[in-house]
């Protein structure tokens, strides 16, 4: 019980939760630009445009099949040997970014696939281009179709944030071997805590995801 007190003082609660906000910082940026550059790269893939469409449809699949900390360590590590250089917080990010962009891409296109013919069919009789009835028809569709598994990917990015560890981004994950290694008496203390603060994170995310869901199909 000893272990348990010292584990949940003042500081060390401050220390964890100076790490959680670097973890929102991280997954929000990661999470606004893998929405926008998922959805680009989707629609792009969707679209059959001649060469293009092939060469996105490739990096994607490369990508997708790198493990996230592969590419972590290469954009911190490797990078900067040929002049590209991010700070820590930026090489999470930019990974982070990287991977789940090309997830959301599949997401996004599966989605528009989802979408009945008949409604493209329909879009451009009424005098529609291709271009318009993806914009104005499809892709609102599709994004209604596409919240649980964009939601569920967004829960992933959080819990991928800890894998930051490795080069040192001060997060909830890095904090917390922080406080074990100086007392390894409170490893199973702060395991429990990491456990609640990321359930608190991705819960509130899976129940916000809920009611967007709820409210778009209304």
């Amino acid at each position: 019980m000893d272990n348990f007190i010292q584990a949940y003082s003042w500081i060390n609660m401050r220390f964890l939760l100076e790490g959680m906000w670097v973890t929102i910082q991280v997954a929000v940026i990661s999470v606004i630009l893998s929405f926008v550059i998922g959805s680009i790269l989707g629609v792009l893939r969707y679209a059959k445009i001649n060469i293009l469409s092939g060469v996105v449809g490739f990096i994607i699949d490369l990508i997708r099949n790198l493990p996230l900390l592969l590419i972590i360590f290469f954009t911190y590590f490797a990078l900067p040997k040929i002049g590209i250089q991010f700070s820590v917080m930026g090489s999470t990010v930019f990974a982070l970014t990287i991977f789940e962009s090309a997830m959301l891409a599949e997401i996004v296109r599966g989605g528009i696939v989802a979408v009945p013919k008949g409604q493209l069919e329909g879009a451009l009789s009424n005098g529609l281009t291709k271009k318009q009835a993806l914009w104005h028809v499809l892709l609102p569709q599709a994004y209604k179709k596409m919240i649980p598994p964009i939601i569920s990917q967004f829960v992933s990015l959080i819990k991928d944030t800890s894998l930051a560890t490795i080069i040192m981004l001060p997060e909830m994950m890095y904090r917390a071997q922080i406080i074990y290694a100086q007392h390894p008496s409170e490893i199973i203390p702060m395991f429990l805590m990491l456990a609640l603060l990321y359930f608190i994170l991705n819960y509130c995310l899976s129940k916000a995801g809920q009611i967007i869901d709820k409210r778009m199909i209304v």
